[in-house]
């Protein structure tokens, strides 16, 4: 499902509701198939009272994975190239995020053309969790 050259331009964007009203369950089954059971995602008692914080928290590395479904349903995860994040702020128990990729670029390389995105993660609040940047092989 790579997307050709002449199906995306420069200034295009994607948008994309990734999770409405985050279950705390999502976030302890993320745990399991990550083997992650750092105690601030996945008992309350101690992020709480230990930590400081107001609930457990999701993994970065799951509104990681949640922000890269814009990418694949655009472009399909077999163009993707590169792909990195930059945490900026927790996901809690009850958000909604909705994520954002905007062609920045395309460029000719020896392999191909190359389309670059940057991404946009935001809460129901418009506060960012997630940007980042990706890049995609694309079709000619």
């Amino acid at each position: 499902m790579t997307v050709s050259v002449a199906d995306i331009k420069v200034g295009e964007s994607r948008e994309r509701v990734l999770v409405d009203d985050l279950k705390r369950t999502r976030i302890v089954q993320y745990a399991g198939a990550s083997g992650d059971f750092n105690p601030l995602h996945t008992d309350e008692r101690f992020a709480v009272e230990a930590a400081g914080y107001p609930a457990v928290f999701a993994h970065g590395m799951l509104t990681m994975g949640m922000t890269g479904r814009v990418l694949t349903d655009w472009v399909g995860p077999e163009a993707l190239l590169r792909y990195g994040v930059r945490f900026k702020a927790q996901v809690w128990p009850g958000d909604t995020l909705t994520a954002t990729a905007t062609v920045e670029s395309i460029e000719d390389t020896p392999s191909g053309r190359v389309a670059h995105f940057s991404l946009r993660t935001v809460n129901q609040d418009g506060a960012e969790v997630v940007t980042g940047t990706a890049a995609a092989r694309l079709e000619p």
